[in-house]
């Protein structure tokens, strides 16, 4: 068995079982992409089992802490089962929910979702790339599914030196044809098609389900009357707000608008809308930059009750931070300034490089430059079938609040 060891006091974090080595933190000790390394301390005392990356700064990733432990197919078999089993602990009420965490779930680099009958898999660490033959079947095992769908094209392979590959890991469907990669997931009490082999991350944000039930709820309660929904993607939030109307008798009169500068995006937003029901009159959808559509609504005079902005990533990484900073500055300028007393603002950090306490000083700063104050009602997370464990507090990289403006 290779070893790294490390330099003197950079076992520290290993001792918490943060599982990242980084590149800076190891004296001696090289291996295959991939393979399985013993890690030990600059005395020589074990600290923990990791899979190696020669080309990442996370040089790397811990699989287990604890000696005596074979990293075989057993062992990744017994961990698919495991976080499958988990997402029982949670009131999941969708169809649509994350089955695999990375490193939450013991499974550094890997991301599974599941739509209805169907895994969608990211690897994107040398580690779970080795051993991707046995996490495919040990997930169809684990779930009793027959299909998976590979989606490993995002960032974080080029920084493990993979190249990106997407396409049917188990179970093709008959025909090949693209149709065979739109899946519709059953959400509270409505319905949500997407696209597995183009949405975003694996197909969909299935990490706001909970902040789109809440926003339904907001909506009932409060009888919105003028609705925006910036970087609105394929409409999970404007669904959202037209269900809690419709429960609440509200729905005639009101309008929603949806911005987002994806043509193909917005195309299956307004199929989202018809697929529940609603009339395409119901909702406008603009194909727009969501900045200069907020400054255009500010001259105009339009103002709202309701917005929800839930942009992309930003910030990556911390170096990515203070440009970052300065983007979700503007857009929340902009919307708190759009918004009517007594609206209310859902905002939201997708970003890694963005923690909760810098998120909040940066919307308070929005809010200065605006001259406008607001109640943080709630903070908004992931939903709990995206966990962030104790020993891995990396894990909560969505953050949101929930402003009602003074």
């Amino acid at each position: 068995m290779k070893i790294l060891r490390l330099k003197p006091g950079k076992e520290r974090s290993l001792a918490r079982r943060h599982p990242w080595i980084f590149e800076s933190a190891i004296a001696r000790g090289s291996a295959d992409a991939g393979e399985t390394v013993r890690v030990e301390s600059h005395e020589g005392q074990f600290l923990a089992w990791a899979a190696f990356s020669p080309i990442s700064k996370i040089r790397a990733r811990a699989w287990s802490f604890v000696e005596a432990q074979r990293i075989d197919a057993g062992f990744l078999a017994s961990l698919c089962k495991k976080a499958v089993d988990a997402r029982s602990l949670f009131d999941i009420r969708s169809d649509g929910m994350r089955l695999v965490h990375g490193e939450a779930d013991g499974l550094p680099g890997l991301i599974v979702d599941r739509y209805g009958d169907t895994l969608v898999a990211q690897f994107l660490s040398a580690g779970v790339e080795r051993w991707k033959d046995v996490l495919a079947d040990a997930l169809l095992k684990a779930t009793g599914l027959a299909r998976l769908y590979e989606r490993s094209d995002a960032n974080g392979r080029e920084r493990e030196g993979l190249k990106p590959v997407t396409g049917w890991l188990r179970g093709a469907d008959e025909g090949g044809g693209s149709g065979d990669t739109v899946r519709a997931i059953r959400e509270h009490g409505w319905q949500l098609s997407l696209d597995i082999a183009t949405g975003h991350k694996t197909g969909f944000y299935l990490d706001q389900r909970d902040s789109r039930q809440r926003f339904a709820e907001l909506a009932q309660h409060r009888k919105f009357r003028r609705v925006l929904n910036c970087f609105c993607y394929t409409g999970g939030f404007t669904v959202a707000a037209l269900a809690g109307l419709k429960a609440a008798g509200a729905l005639e009169g009101a309008e929603l608008t949806s911005v987002d500068s994806s043509l193909p995006a917005l195309e299956m937003a307004r199929a989202n809308v018809a697929l529940n029901g609603f009339e395409a009159a119901d909702t406008r959808f603009l194909d727009a930059d969501v900045n200069a559509t907020l400054r255009r609504f500010i001259e105009e005079g339009q103002t709202f009750d309701a917005i929800v902005l839930d942009p992309p990533k930003f910030a990556p990484t911390i170096a990515h931070a203070e440009r970052a900073a300065r983007a979700y500055k503007d857009i929340n300028r902009l919307a708190l300034k759009l918004l009517v007393p007594g609206g209310v603002l859902l905002t939201f950090s997708c970003s890694g490089g963005i923690g909760a306490d810098l998120f909040h000083k940066i919307v308070a700063g929005a809010g200065i430059d605006a001259g406008v104050d607001g109640y943080i009602s709630e903070r908004l997370g992931a939903a709990p079938d995206h966990p962030m464990t104790i020993e891995f507090p990396e894990g909560e990289y969505l953050k949101g609040l929930l402003v009602v403006r003074k």
